[in-house]
Formats: structure tokens, sequence, C-alpha cells
């Protein structure tokens, strides 16, 4: 069970203080559905309001899409420099050079707010000639010269890493998708929670039906899909 906040996407230019309210309601929401796990799966929520919906739902896993990332990074990178785009909000909380640096203190990281991005790609500018000029400029960033790796950090980006890696020939373009799914994965197996074998249902909720997040949408599941809007602010 997916829930899109379109009504207030998105999350990297709004306060700490409304992320974590926009957060707790969602995980609300979800649970009420009767979901059995929560992935927070912005980078900019994970930063801001991980601890208050784990605290919120406390017999509830939840999984956020930083701490599998930079565990990846520090197990597969002992020394050389860590790269991450994001938005203005993650970049800010600095949350990815904390937790790296926890791990590997060895490693240089360099950030650059990315704060184009979402909107391009939510918009469906990707692939073109505007988005290379924009992912072009955002990555000829003089502290990025000499990296080993880039953190895609931000759900979106995705979309727009074949693009990244045309830039960034030679450097391993990382996206949190396989790694927290592979996390997920684990946790639900060691919580005694995969389902296994039979059948399973998808269903797509928004805050504010638009229907470009629909067609973006369909693009990062790679099938048709319907979004049903609940309007949970109301």
């Amino acid at each position: 069970m997916y829930f899109g906040d379109t009504a207030h996407l998105p999350y990297g230019d709004k306060s700490k203080d409304s992320i974590k309210l926009y957060s707790k309601r969602i995980s609300d929401f979800l649970i009420g559905k009767g979901c059995k796990a929560i992935v927070i799966a912005c980078n900019t929520a994970s930063a801001h309001a991980y601890k208050d919906v784990s605290q919120r739902h406390p017999g509830i896993p939840v999984l956020n899409v930083i701490d599998p990332t930079v565990d990846y990074c520090s197990k597969k990178f002992k020394e050389g420099k860590i790269g991450i785009i994001a938005t203005k909000g993650t970049i800010k909380s600095r949350i990815y050079p904390r937790k790296i640096h926890k791990h590997r203190k060895e490693l240089k990281v360099a950030q650059q707010a990315t704060p184009l991005l979402a909107p391009m790609i939510e918009e469906g500018y990707f692939d073109n000639n505007i988005s290379r000029t924009i992912i072009g400029s955002y990555l000829a960033a003089k502290n990025f010269k000499g990296m080993d790796a880039l953190i895609l950090a931000c759900t979106h980006y995705p979309l727009i890493k074949p693009e990244v890696e045309e830039v960034l020939d030679g450097v391993e373009v990382i996206d949190s998708a396989t790694v927290v799914a592979s996390e997920l994965e684990k946790l639900l197996r060691r919580k005694k929670l995969l389902k296994e074998n039979g059948r399973s249902t998808k269903r797509f909720f928004v805050s504010d039906y638009t229907r470009s997040f629909e067609e973006t949408s369909k693009l990062f599941f790679g099938k048709e899909i319907q979004l049903k809007e609940d309007r949970i602010w109301d």
C-alpha cells in the first residue's frame, strides 16, 4: 500500500515540524488500513520524522531509506569520496554525512542540494535536453570532483539514474530502492511477518489527485495503476 502526499509535495522545502506532522498522520492512515510495516520512502521524511513515526507505532517495524544506504556505502567503501544529491531539506539536515562518518570516518562526503530535480521529474521532464542540462549543471560542482560514488538521496531520482551515469562515467551511482527492498525483506523475515506465497494486492493512495502524478507513478511502477484520492487533511 502506497500513500503519496501530493497535497504537500515536495517535502524538500518544508519545515521540520511540518514534515513530522505529515509523516505521523500518514503513518496513522497506513496502520488504520492494516499495514504490518512502514517504509518511509522519502529521504527528507526519513531524516526528520523516522524517530517520531517509530515512537508513535512501537509495535510496528518502521524502515527509513537512509540507514540501509549508509550501511551499504560503509561496507563497500573503506576510503574515498561519496557524493550526495538531494532536496534542500535532506542536505540541510546533514544526516548522510553524520551517519556515514559514524561508520567510516575516513570517507569524505560531498553534498549538493538539487531542488529542481524532483519537480522536474514529477512533470515528466527527464531523458531530454532540459533534464540533461540541469543534471549536468548540478553534477559539475567542484566538490564532486574525484568522487567514487554518488548517492541519489531522493526517491524520485532513480528515474534519472541513466542520465546521471552518462555524466559520471566510472562513478558508482547508488539509488536506495534495491538496498531498501532487500533490508525490508530481511526485517519482515526476522519479525516472522514475511508472506512467502499467495496473492498480493497493490493499492495506491494520494492526498490530492492529479493526472500528471498518476502518469509519473506509472513510470515508477512500470505498469498501469489507479490512484485513489483520500483527503486525510480535511
